[in-house]
């Protein structure tokens, strides 16, 4: 009896041993990278019908976002007219990580994935899932958000007409029936909108392109009218007190009114769907980031750019592969729009904009940050012949450890300022941050990629990384409690379906045009 029930055991430790064996060696498995020139194209996949100034307008109406419409608000009744300075803070550092992206999306110019890819690439499967996650639910956030303040728009508008003025419910436009203290604001506009433009997207690149161009030429020419218009009705005034609440507000509000900016790598997620991937990939990285916006606009594309993302992810295996399914006349991701579709209505009908700004932008810090740290890797993670490490760590890991240690003093420096620590504790972070951004530039041998270049790498991206990350130390704790509960979630989703199905050999997501020097290894 004793020698069965200590073979049980053993059986029971064995088996738990090789499933967590099974899921590291899952979890840190990487996309293997492949040469343009050796690459192969499947047919069966979305169609190249963007030119350049489809995709110019693609960013306009990604990039500059619709911020300015649903959160300023939000963030001038805590920062006042401090709010200019938060929307100065969070473009600069949009800026930065916009050259980052840049950079990957002209080296992976043939598929979908953006953040995703990268990380898949770079690091590992377990990260590239945890990204996409993160990334996912902001950009279903954001949707949702936007939808709530385009319903309200609509209703205002219907408002004009003398027999409905004063008569729309609540929960039809403005606000929404709010239940349980205003945790649960029922709207139905606000899903119907979301409804049409899922149909718009469903009927094809091409249709839902001119829909794009169209809307966005209207909002250039809109907001000049208001810029002008509004230029004669400043009043200095209301600039005093400048931060009514105090400094650390605006940093607060940095990272809310960043939702304002991103969407910038909508351009990188369409590149199989563009003419010449190669070369207009990085043309978007020039649109500089604004306050223009229009909400339809925006959702357009934020909604097209989680379709693509699903797509990939559908294709690798880490998702059903009803993800990857592309309608054969249409060829759009007919299965991934309809999903987002749903999940923004949800959220749309269910919560209000104030509700859902607390817990917006987390997924966007964490996805370029990823990103910038991609940059970097990718400069030497293949460039074996000029490490000139000669410790027994490998070159690599020591690295990712400084990229690691840059992350840490961003947000410990975040954490300091946050809670009022005294000025020079955070300058010490600060200083250990350059240090080990000083062992990036000196202990790694960079190659020259092609195409569009990030400039002073790994100083640009090492800045990107720890501002980045600075400002996820300000946001609101239901933003971290979100982070923290998602990747939860994340790492389950992934221990319990995406090991198994996972296919990191997929031709569809490799495509990567390479260095001279990495060509020559």
């Amino acid at each position: 009896m004793a020698s069965t029930m200590d073979d049980s055991r053993h059986k029971d430790a064995t088996s738990s041993s090789t499933c967590f064996s099974h899921f590291c060696s899952s979890a840190l498995r990487a996309k293997t990278l492949k040469s343009s020139s050796s690459a192969n194209n499947s047919s069966d996949g979305l169609i190249r019908r963007l030119g350049v100034f489809d995709l110019i307008l693609l960013g306009v109406g990604a990039s500059i976002g619709a911020g300015i419409f649903v959160v300023t608000g939000t963030v001038a009744r805590d920062a006042g007219p401090g709010v200019t300075i938060s929307f100065i803070l969070a473009g600069a550092s949009c800026v930065l990580n916009a050259l980052c992206y840049a950079e990957l999306a002209s080296r992976f110019p043939a598929i979908v994935g953006g953040a995703y890819l990268y990380a898949y690439t770079a690091f590992n499967e377990i990260t590239a899932f945890l990204v996409f996650m993160q990334l996912m639910l902001d950009y279903h956030i954001g949707a949702a958000s936007i939808a709530r303040s385009l319903a309200s728009y609509v209703a205002t508008i219907f408002e004009l007409i003398p027999a409905l003025k004063g008569n729309i419910p609540p929960w039809v436009g403005h606000g929404g029936q709010e239940f349980f203290g205003g945790t649960l604001s029922i709207n139905i506009l606000a899903p119907i909108l979301l409804a049409v433009l899922t149909v718009i997207l469903c009927l094809g690149v091409g249709e839902s392109s001119a829909v794009n161009s169209f809307m966005t030429a209207a909002k250039v020419v809109i907001v000049i009218f208001v810029i002008i218009v509004g230029s004669f009705k400043v009043d200095v005034d209301n600039w005093s007190p400048f931060a009514p609440n105090g400094v650390k507000h605006i940093f607060t509000g940095a990272t809310v009114v960043f939702f304002a900016y991103v969407g910038f790598d909508a351009v990188a997620n369409s590149a199989e769907e563009s003419k010449r991937p190669q070369y207009w990939s990085c043309c978007w990285a020039y649109n500089n980031p604004s306050s223009w916006s229009i909400c339809p606009v925006y959702m357009m594309e934020c909604f097209s750019e989680q379709s693509r993302l699903y797509l990939g992810l559908g294709r690798d295996g880490l998702l059903p592969s009803i993800f990857a399914k592309v309608h054969p006349i249409r060829h759009t991701p007919i299965h991934s729009q309809i999903w987002v579709g749903i999940v923004a209505a949800v959220l749309g009908g269910l919560f209000n904009v104030h509700i859902l700004s607390h817990i917006l932008s987390v997924g966007s810090l964490t996805g370029y940050s990823v990103v910038a740290a991609c940059v970097v890797t990718l400069r030497w993670k293949n460039n074996t012949g000029n490490r000139v490490s000669s410790k027994c760590i490998s070159t690599w890991c020591e690295g990712v450890l400084c990229i690691f240690l840059v992350a840490c003093c961003g947000f410990a420096a975040g954490v300091l300022y946050r809670f009022g620590t005294h000025f020079i504790v955070m300058i010490v972070a600060v200083v250990i941050a350059i240090m080990a951004c000083a062992a990036l530039c000196f202990r790694q041998a960079y190659s020259d990629p092609p195409g569009f270049s990030c400039p002073w790498v790994p100083i640009v991206p090492s800045v990107c990384i720890f501002f980045n990350i600075f400002l996820f130390a300000q946001l609101h704790y239901e933003a971290w409690i979100r982070f923290i509960i998602l990747s939860i979630v994340s790492v389950g989703i992934y221990a319990f379906y995406g090991q198994y199905h996972a296919n990191p050999r997929s031709d569809e997501t490799i495509i990567y045009h390479m260095a001279p020097e990495e060509d020559r290894h």
